[in-house]
């Protein structure tokens, strides 16, 4: 399906120079939704941020707050009150301009937990969003706040007059999520499920923000396959892929291509289901963690390309805490098994060797522990992980981080255990608690053809920049 996807966009001659100001991007899996209230998929809330949508605020390069949508903003002296000013020129792509009305309803159905909003617990310290006209809104917290809210720079704004005949418990089935109209750089045009989505430029995005971007069309395109995308990258029909550690060297060696590495916000990690047998038990979560060599998975499955981890936090990000571990390595690890036999269920999205899983699986094996690897493909790994039944007793997946650090707080909860609001304490308690064995943090590697101009990637992600983006054929 890939293929013939990649096929259908790139026929008719060379490709690349038939495409001009259209790009082409890979995306390993599709972006589960369109709608920032619902979705965890981390190139999905990029799309809907960078370029569908907008937020209150943005991150610059540095991880400072800057205004977006807002164009300033003020504290009451009790940091109580955080009045944000709109700018009055962006309006919805069907015309119709954004408001605080808007910025109230997205607000409002983010913190009712019958929409499911993943990150429900940043925004508990709100109690009311108060629109003061057309471009002004008061947002008002229980309790002095320390610091601008992370969440703010994350949860793009929707639309009201689109989105408010549906009951907050049942957005999900919303028409919008299928034919999304936005207020960003890029207009929705098309989805094919599983295939493409295929965004253009927005002529009327404000000059204050701008201006229309750069390229006339960017398109994500869904290839799971790290052969198939490899492929599709060095033939020129795709412009931006991911591309495997293994693969670095040799992309490097095309003429047409270059590798772009960088930090990322993103720490992959065994995630335990302290709920049940047998990682209800801390000496067993903390044998395991002691037994994977996370110095082998760096080298060995990441080349190079990612930091070995023992806590949630990368230490480019502001309010790392450095982690307090365990040592001892195996030895130690036997010694707080004592003789116990244990198995388990280590569920991982993928089809393929399951390279990673299995160096796990290897370490694990030299200290009584049989862990069975079990690939599901996201939907259901979804289902089982983050559904309400929790059905797994560990799952390996990408935590995608914050700069606030809210993400700590769902990670422990999707272990089964609560964890207290304050970063630090919060990492503490991972160090002393295992609900996670974490394994690195990873560095971003992008393929990228050399026609593309002003392409930064960082902490961000890989398309903070991309209304600056410019495609000139080669």
């Amino acid at each position: 399906m890939a293929a013939a996807a990649l096929l259908a966009l790139g026929a008719c001659g060379p490709l690349a120079a038939r495409r001009g100001r259209t790009v082409l991007y890979a995306s390993g899996a599709d972006l589960q939704s369109i709608n920032p209230l619902l979705t965890v998929h981390p190139a999905a809330r990029q799309v809907q941020r960078y370029l569908l949508l907008t937020t209150l605020a943005r991150y610059d390069s540095m991880l400072r707050p800057e205004p977006y949508l807002a164009r300033g903003w003020e504290w009451s002296p009790d940091r109580r009150a955080l009045t944000f000013h709109l700018r009055p020129s962006v309006r919805w792509h069907d015309g119709v301009p954004t408001t605080a009305a808007d910025v109230a309803y997205t607000l409002d159905a983010a913190r009712d937990p019958a929409t499911g909003y993943p990150r429900l617990g940043d925004l508990s310290g709100l109690t009311a969003v108060e629109p003061l006209n057309d471009s002004t809104v008061i947002l008002r917290f229980g309790e002095p706040a320390t610091a601008f809210p992370d969440v703010l720079t994350d949860l793009s704004i929707v639309p009201k007059h689109l989105l408010d005949t549906v009951p907050h418990g049942r957005l999900r089935g919303a028409p919008w999520n299928e034919h999304p109209v936005g207020n960003g750089p890029f207009r929705f045009v098309a989805h094919e499920p599983n295939r493409r989505w295929v965004f253009e430029a927005n002529p009327d995005f404000p000059a204050e923000l701008g201006g229309p971007p750069s390229l006339s069309r960017f398109i994500v395109v869904v290839v799971d396959e790290p052969t198939t995308k490899l492929a599709a990258l060095t033939s020129g029909e795709l412009d931006v892929a991911g591309i495997q550690p293994a693969h670095a060297s040799f992309v490097r060696r095309d003429p047409a291509l270059r590798v772009v590495s960088y930090p990322l916000n993103f720490t992959y990690g065994l995630v335990f289901n302290t709920r049940r047998p047998p990682f209800d038990d801390p000496g067993v979560r903390r044998a395991v963690s002691l037994a994977i060599d996370r110095r082998e998975i760096v080298d060995g499955y990441l080349y190079g390309f990612g930091t070995p981890a023992w806590g949630p936090v990368p230490p480019d990000v502001p309010g790392y805490l450095p982690p307090a571990h365990d040592s001892g390595g195996v030895a130690a690890a036997r010694r707080l098994l004592a003789g116990r036999r244990v198995e388990f269920e280590m569920l991982t999205v993928g089809s393929g060797e399951a390279a990673l899983e299995q160096m796990i699986q290897a370490r694990l094996a030299a200290i009584g522990v049989t862990a069975r690897i079990r690939q599901l493909e996201l939907a259901a790994f979804l289902d089982r992980t983050y559904g309400p039944r929790h059905d797994f007793d560990a799952a390996v997946l990408g935590v995608p981080g914050d700069p606030g650090l809210g993400y700590l707080g769902p990670l422990a909860a999707l272990a089964g255990m609560p964890m207290t609001a304050d970063p630090a304490a919060a990492q503490r308690r991972f160090a002393a608690e295992t609900p996670v064995a974490f394994l690195y943090h990873a560095r971003g590697l992008q393929g990228i053809s050399r026609r593309l101009g002003g392409v930064r990637m960082d902490l961000r992600g890989e398309l903070p920049t991309i209304h600056d983006w410019t495609a000139a054929a080669r």
